[in-house]
């Protein structure tokens, strides 16, 4: 069986050990333990591992500093934190300084096998990020929109423009105008590249969905909530954030958006606990903001937050002169799908 990825556990209690170890043996794991930070150091001199799951409170050198010294040898080591109710304080202490996340005991086998499989997915990304850093082949460049008329070159000088800067920005169009390919070529523009674009879809989610996908929530929080999830928020952290459809929030999330943008700290859906978060933030829409602003649909603050920065994109009607290059892209791109060569598209076909 192909191994689950390579885990650490650190607690003084024997019978923490044990249990942990075995049911994450059984999960298909490679398991080491150690009963404290001498123990655990040793253990990660002798080899490599994906993450460490480490009790705060233990005798001799507690887990804060224990985390700290993981991370010395290794930077990129996946460290969640176990803690007692009562110092959860401590476990917030030890996210600000760089753990993946903490569990509270009693230990939930179901919850922290779900958080360790997480914090492993999490891993890979970071890594599979790493390399794919020069070739960012997932992210449209300005060359893969097409088109040549006026009202696209006039879109080719707002994406240079506004793309090495920081600035918020907020895209029009009609559907089908390439709003996504504008905001992915914005977002590899910018010194943000190498960190992580996410996609909202804002009109395809209910209320409730939509602040969970966005802010993220705690074990609990309604129903169904079966695990504490992060948000695209903090996904996103260092990248880009894109908020397509932003016309269809409820007013209710345009509150909560509002507060995003102006604080940088979002609050999980079930918390009180503010968090930090540090993303640059797209939005677009095929609605008339400013006609929803007058019916009362949408907040006047929210929409000065977001258009900071304004790109139109033209319908293609507008740019009749594009049709012949749309037409050879697609072609070109569907014969490579279908192992098929087509040479041209007659002239009827055209007109």
């Amino acid at each position: 069986m192909t191994s689950q990825g390579k885990l650490l556990i650190v607690d003084d209690e024997l019978s923490v050990r044990d249990s942990l170890a075995k049911w994450f043996h059984e999960e298909g794991y490679l398991v080491g333990t150690a009963e404290d930070a001498n123990g655990a150091l040793t253990r990660m001199a002798e080899s490599s591992w994906d993450a460490a799951l480490v009790d705060i409170k233990m005798r001799g050198t507690d887990g804060i500093e224990l985390q700290r010294r993981m991370h010395e040898i290794d930077p990129k080591l996946i460290v969640i934190m176990m803690t007692g109710y009562a110092s959860v304080d401590t476990a917030v202490t030890a996210l600000k300084n760089g753990a993946y996340d903490y569990v509270t005991k009693p230990l939930d086998p179901d919850e922290i096998a779900h958080l360790v499989k997480n914090a492993l997915a999490h891993k890979r990304t970071e890594e599979e990020n790493v390399r794919l850093r020069e070739t960012v082949a997932e992210v449209a460049r300005p060359e893969d929109i097409v088109g040549q008329s006026v009202p696209m070159q006039r879109v080719f000088h707002a994406i240079e423009t506004v793309g090495p800067t920081d600035a918020t920005v907020l895209i029009t169009g009609e559907s089908g105008t390439g709003k996504e390919l504008v905001v992915r070529a914005i977002h590899h523009a910018s010194p943000r590249r190498f960190h992580p674009l996410v996609v909202i879809h804002c009109g395809a989610l209910t209320e409730t969905l939509l602040e969970s996908e966005l802010f993220g929530h705690e074990k609990g929080a309604f129903t169904g909530a079966q695990y504490r999830k992060k948000g695209k928020f903090e996904i996103a952290e260092g990248g880009t954030v894109f908020l397509d459809e932003i016309g269809d929030i409820s007013l209710k999330t345009q509150t909560d958006l509002l507060r995003v943008l102006q604080e940088r700290e979002i609050v999980r859906v079930g918390s009180t606990q503010p968090i930090k978060v540090d993303f640059r933030c797209v939005a677009a829409t095929n609605k008339n903001l400013e006609q929803l602003i007058e019916e009362g649909k949408f907040r006047p603050d929210l929409f000065y937050r977001l258009n900071v920065f304004h790109i139109e994109l033209p319908p293609l009607r507008e740019r009749r002169d594009d049709i012949p290059l749309l037409v050879d892209h697609f072609v070109r791109k569907f014969s490579m799908q279908m192992n098929k060569k087509i040479n041209r598209v007659s002239p009827e076909a055209m007109d």
